[in-house]
């Protein structure tokens, strides 16, 4: 491969348009391949090739001789094309015994032309017919001479895997290929694998095999990086090897199902800071009380601080070199993980730390483990530590740009075309000044857009480089709770092996990477474990109380939870299909995810923008959508993560590079307060939503037409050990721009672990409902409270119907039995009111008045003594207890009534205050009444069916 990166150098200086190696590759194994071929032809039918040439020579006559001559002198031989034998010394010359062919090279030349002609018909390769064009034949009896020879092979028998002579003939043998894949180098392989592989042997197989990934390679350095915004997510299905894995989960500690990260870009978040509190703002240790305080109000208990390391200066000298004068470095391209001079070092992180833990909120910080800045002190000090060559992979690439390095002892040069654009190199070069010695070092890589060029590829075979590696994480665990790993998924096994060590076959993800592949036994020995098992099981060692997180796509998100062990892990799946209304997408993937593992699904960080994606406001706008869906983040199992300017709307994406602002904005107060009373108080309950033992998601059945795929529904249930006591919550969102309608009531299956059995489980049973008595539940989205018959929601589950986008939050379940509820319920016809209490205290004020008007006239007749006037009195006084209906039993302690509010809110409600469940069954002929199964002993006055108007 490095002879055919010079010779495509060579061409490439002649030509318009660069000469890829791997063609020429391909082409010469390709060559090598019908050779093969050739000779198990020969040696099936023994005499063919001698046969063949006696045929010729008979027909042709003196021709012969002077055809082949012309032929090895167009076509030489290294001998003749060095001047070393003329033509027809070398044609007279006789070779050591080489089968079928004898001893002659004439025989040796007729195969050469053999192939010399086949490669002209080969329309894959004609754009390089230089080295092959048969018309430097004219005035010689070439055509004569290849027409004889394919017609004699044409009557010949045919090869094939039985030895019965009914096969392909070498005519046939030849053409096969370019007729499969007229138009593919790669395709043409494949084919030869495909049908003659087993002639080939296995070392020659794999060689076939890295000629496709070099192809490949080429293919990715002239594409430009891939459209993460729009690709497609796929659903997890936890099928396959990949899954067949040990269940190995970190426990969580006490806090960490609670946490709810922000996440902050830090020197943006200083200059944003300075501008709001009017003074600078330049250190860590200056971050006021107040903006803490905020974080804490609002249910925030993690803070993500994104670049507080010491960065590569390299890498802003080449954004700065780039056009981006006011840019500081990536902060993903690091000098070393010493908290950054110009934040104020560790004793300004020490200060905001203690007084961020005195409002309960854990700072988070980077790891970024795959990689290092191009001029880091690892660079400087241990260049073995990364992926290098000692030669240039690539002729084209040229270093002659300006040292990146401040170190005197080292200089460190970004390959030239990067500055102009119109290349992106994968290696950089690193020269001692004092040895002389000269590498190329990889760039960071995954594989997915350009090679990071302001970063070095660490080398993960090296076990000396893993262990410092765990030895950086260990010191980061020690300074910061919560830990995020940068592109976890690129150092899983099977992905180092993918990227920097491919087998054959696998390659072409990182260009020049595949002729430094592997099997899988020898990656194994190089590699024995997981990397990230090592560091999870040293951490929890040696910093126990650390919760780690896994930036990890590649649909490998199960398994670095589950087998990695993983605290949690990212969840891009939320943020997408809820953003491109997926819907049935994500059920799907929440369904697969409760019928494979559910502990899973309390391990995502779902997020509706993260540091590399569109602001939220971006993608979701700032109205029902956008609060649907951060209801559903805030609410689902999992660890919520909001992105910097989500809550107060800001539009602007913030680079790695930036240093303030390049917008300017001002937050959406209107946002910020729906969030305070939508979105903040659901946060301050996360314990009830966190986990996933009592979690059930349901199907929106519609009257007629089935199931609603647009509906997210589910409830979680908090049981308190201590009593009997639980907290409930129940989630409806719709999710599309139509109405619906329609009952929630039965469940997706959930795997019960103990018993290695799906079970599916009522609305009613999953939020732990009697079976008797009336239920009272608020709306946080809409601050409506709500009742309903509890033997109904038994029976038939919850009527809903909805607008586009609209979301119910209901909490605060509460139970009450007494008779007057009934009244209330049927009155209300599923409505939603400001307060339930203020209907039970009105109709209770019906019920005295309509109890007083009796009494006046007694006492007008009989004359009688205002002491007989005390039992209204002890109505007022036992409201919430009793009513004038006493039911004929009572099966709850005093705890499950109702009490009168100390205070009713005020606060209106939105436009939206009309009912949007009913107690309706409108998909069956029967209709509910409101009458039916109450707990009062007395018996409805009429019994005419209510129906739904």
């Amino acid at each position: 491969m490095a002879s055919a990166r010079a010779f495509a150098g060579q061409m490439s200086a002649l030509r318009s348009e660069p000469v890829p190696a791997s063609d020429l590759y391909v082409m010469s194994l390709l060559d090598e391949a019908y050779h093969i071929l050739l000779r198990n032809y020969y040696s099936r039918f023994t005499g063919v090739m001698a046969r063949a040439m006696g045929s010729l020579q008979s027909t042709i006559g003196s021709k012969y001789d002077l055809t082949l001559t012309k032929f090895t002198e167009e076509f030489p031989p290294l001998a003749v094309f060095r001047g070393e034998v003329t033509a027809g010394v070398y044609l007279s010359k006789k070779l050591p015994n080489i089968g079928d062919l004898g001893h002659g090279v004439r025989a040796v030349a007729i195969e050469e032309m053999l192939l010399i002609q086949n490669a002209n018909k080969n329309p894959a390769i004609q754009k390089y017919k230089e080295l092959f064009d048969e018309s430097v034949m004219a005035g010689s009896a070439y055509k004569e001479f290849v027409a004889h020879l394919l017609g004699y092979f044409s009557r010949q028998p045919g090869m094939d895997h039985g030895g019965s002579g009914m096969g392909e003939t070498l005519t046939d043998l030849l053409e096969g290929p370019i007729k499969a894949s007229p138009d593919s180098l790669e395709g043409q392989l494949q084919f030869i694998l495909q049908k003659w592989g087993y002639l080939l042997g296995e070392e020659f197989s794999n060689r076939l095999l890295r000629g496709m990934d070099y192809l490949r390679e080429d293919i990715i350095r002239q594409q430009g990086p891939i459209d993460t915004f729009n690709q497609e997510i796929h659903v997890p299905t936890f099928h396959g090897a990949e899954y067949a894995e040990y269940e190995r989960y970190s426990p969580d500690k006490e806090w960490m199902p609670r946490l709810v990260l922000m996440a902050k870009n830090t020197y943006v978040w200083l200059d944003q800071l300075s501008k709001k509190y009017g003074r600078e703002i330049k250190y860590l240790n200056e971050i006021p009380d107040e903006e803490l305080d905020l974080l804490a109000q609002r249910g925030f208990t993690g803070l993500w601080l994104i670049g507080l390391w010491e960065r590569s200066r390299a890498s802003q000298r080449i954004k700065q070199r780039m056009g981006q004068q006011d840019a500081v470095a990536s902060a993903y391209s690091l000098h070393s993980y010493d908290i950054a001079n110009d934040l104020g070092g560790w004793m300004a992180l020490q200060d905001l730390r203690s007084r961020a833990w005195a409002r309960g909120i854990r700072l988070s910080a980077d790891m970024v483990p795959n990689h290092m800045g191009i001029d880091s002190q690892w660079v400087l000090d241990h260049p073995d530590w990364f992926l290098n060559i000692p030669y240039q992979p690539y002729p084209s690439y040229s270093f002659g740009s300006e040292n990146l390095a401040d170190d005197n002892r080292v200089g460190v040069y970004l390959e030239d075309h990067y500055y102009n654009k119109t290349d992106a190199a994968v290696v950089f070069q690193r020269r001692d000044h004092h040895t002389g010695d000269v590498r190329y070092i990889y760039h960071g890589n995954d594989g997915t857009s350009f090679p990071w060029n302001d970063t070095a590829q660490l080398d993960y075979s090296n076990p000396i480089v893993r262990e410092a590696v765990i030895q950086v994480i260990l010191h980061v665990a020690r300074n910061f709770p919560v830990i995020r790993f940068d592109a976890a998924m690129t150092l899983a096994k099977k992905h180092i092996q993918r990227l920097w060590f491919p087998e054959p076959g696998a390659g072409g993800a990182i260009p020049s990477r595949s002729q430094f592949g592997m099997t899988k036994t020898e990656f194994d020995e190089k590699i024995p474990v997981e990397f990230w098992r090592e560091v999870v099981d040293r951490v929890a060692a040696e910093v126990p109380d650390t919760l780690l997180l896994a930036e990890a796509f590649w649909l490998m998100e199960g398994y670095f939870v589950r087998t990695l062990g993983m605290h949690r892990v990212y969840n891009s799946a939320f943020m997408h299909m809820l953003r491109d209304e997926d819907n049935a997408k994500y059920r799907m993937a929440i369904k697969n995810t409760l019928e494979f593992d559910p502990q899973i699904l309390k391990r995502y960080v779902n997020f509706m923008n993260n540091p590399d994606e569109k602001t939220a406001v971006e993608q979701f706008g700032k109205g029902d959508k956008y609060f649907g869906i951060c209801t559903v983040l805030a609410t689902l199992p999992g660890l919520p993560m909001f992105g910097h300017g989500q809550v107060e709307g800001f539009s602007e994406k913030y680079g790695m590079e930036f240093r303030r602002p390049k917008w300017e904005e001002t937050q959406d107060d209107g946002l910020i307060q729906a969030h305070e009373w939508r979105i903040f108080p659901l946060l301050h309950r996360r314990s009830l939503f966190a986990d996933v033992e009592n979690f059930l998601l349901f199907d929106l059945q519609k009257p007629y037409s089935g199931l609603d795929e647009n509906v997210f529904a589910y409830c979680n249930r908090l049981d308190d050990p201590n009593s009997r006591a639980s907290e409930r919550g129940l989630i409806i969102y719709h999710n599309k721009y139509a109405d619906t309608k329609g009952w929630v009531k039965t469940s997706a299956p959930v795997l019960d672990k103990n018993s290695g059995k799906m079970r599916k489980r009522t609305l009613a049973d999953g939020l732990g409902l009697p079976r008797q008595g009336y239920v009272i539940f608020k709306d946080y989205a809409s601050q409506l409270e709500y009742i309903r018959s509890c033997s109904e929601l038994w029976d038939n589950g919850l009527y809903v119907e909805l607008s586009a986008y609209q979301c119910h939050a209901f909490m605060d379940f509460r139970f009450v039995y007494e008779a007057e509820w009934q009244a209330i319920c049927d009155g209300l016809k599923g409505a939603g009111v400001p307060s339930m209490q203020a209907e039970w205290l009105k109709t209770v004020a019906v019920a005295e008045e309509t109890e007083e008007k009796p009494a006046k006239k007694k006492r007008a007749a009989r004359t009688t003594s205002k002491k007989a006037v005390s039992k209204p009195k002890t109505v007022k006084k036992t409201v919430g207890k009793k009513t004038a209906a006493k039911p004929k039993k009572k099966t709850t302690t005093k705890k499950d009534t109702v009490k009168p509010e100390k205070k009713v809110s005020t606060k209106k409600a939105p436009a939206k205050k009309k009912t949007v469940t009913k107690t309706v069954k409108s998909s069956s002929k029967k209709t509910i009444t409101t009458a039916k199964k109450t707990t009062s002993a007395k018996k409805p006055t009429s019994a005419k069916k209510k129906t739904q108007k």
